[in-house]
């Protein structure tokens, strides 16, 4: 029988990546991945987490946990925890939109765990020699299954994050005129050139301390507001774009509402004092152009 303590996970075929090795603490832990490891929860409105069965000869086996392993040398947790959830469970990273980051750094090793929603339905898959089962386990019912300990004990945290939807509503034209860069002789282009900026900044995920939440790293949904003669600006990635058609203030206004009312945790990017009260009584935050700029 395979000692769970020194067992390492079995690649499916070929050589083994670098990333694929112990660490080990001075206290003599040990942690699978040279470059650290990631995992992906999965969280679909309807099913509940997607949850693996883990082999008995694997570390920890016998117990559920989530799809993930070592990540490769220079990848990100959230693209590590992709590629990993892909090879071991078949979800197609296209299906799912990361909502947080949570990073468990132990000093020598640290763990990311993705918390993303499903966007399009699908069924996992096994696809290696990793897992005896996978399965979607309501959030009511992951507590009766015998959990890896890592998973344990973020557990509670992280469901408790779940109901935590953050929006941030931008002001585009107040934060285009927030710097003296010319983009008065075009404002369409200075808009557009914004909005390259805020795709990158939603796909790279903000500082959780920038909006007042816990953890590590959120993806925020983006919603840019645009008026006059930046209305007939082009989308950027996956900033939702909105066109007022009137008042851009009124526009960002009936945004905040909406996502306020739907339980949503609204900050809005503006330096207009009046939007600003606005917004606030709403429940929502007023942050200012320096704010946003000091993330792009």
């Amino acid at each position: 029988m395979t000692d769970a303590a020194s067992a390492a996970p079995r690649p499916p075929h070929g050589q083994r990546d670098p990333g694929d090795a112990w660490v080990v603490a001075p206290t003599g832990e040990r942690y699978w991945g040279r470059f650290g490891a990631a995992g992906l929860l999965a969280v679909d409105a309807e099913r509940g987490v997607l949850l693996q069965h883990r082999v008995s000869w694997s570390h920890f086996g016998n117990t559920w946990g989530l799809p993930g392993g070592a990540r490769h040398a220079g990848e990100s947790a959230p693209d590590g925890a992709l590629r990993e959830s892909a090879e071991e469970a078949g979800v197609p990273a296209e299906a799912v939109k990361p909502r947080l980051l949570s990073i468990l750094d132990v000093g020598v090793w640290t763990y990311g765990t993705l918390v993303a929603d499903v966007t399009t339905p699908f069924e996992p898959v096994i696809s290696d020699p990793e897992s005896r089962e996978l399965a979607w386990v309501p959030l009511e019912e992951v507590d009766a299954y015998p959990l890896h300990p890592g998973f344990a004990a973020s557990w509670p945290r992280l469901r408790g994050l779940l109901t935590v939807r953050p929006t941030v509503v931008v002001d585009l034209a107040n934060v285009v005129g927030s710097v003296p860069d010319g983009w008065w002789r075009d404002r369409a282009g200075a808009a557009s050139r914004l909005l390259a900026e805020l795709a990158g900044l939603a796909a790279g995920g903000v500082d959780a301390a920038g909006l007042g939440l816990g953890e590590d790293i959120w993806f925020p949904r983006f919603v840019a507001v645009v008026e006059g003669r930046a209305r007939d600006v082009e989308g950027v990635g996956a900033v939702e774009l909105v066109r007022a058609d009137g008042s851009g203030d009124d526009a960002i206004v009936a945004v905040a509402e909406r996502a306020v009312s739907a339980g949503e945790r609204v900050s809005v990017v503006t330096a207009d004092r009046e939007l600003r009260a606005r917004v606030e009584a709403l429940g929502a935050t007023a942050l200012g152009p320096s704010w946003l700029r000091d993330r792009l």
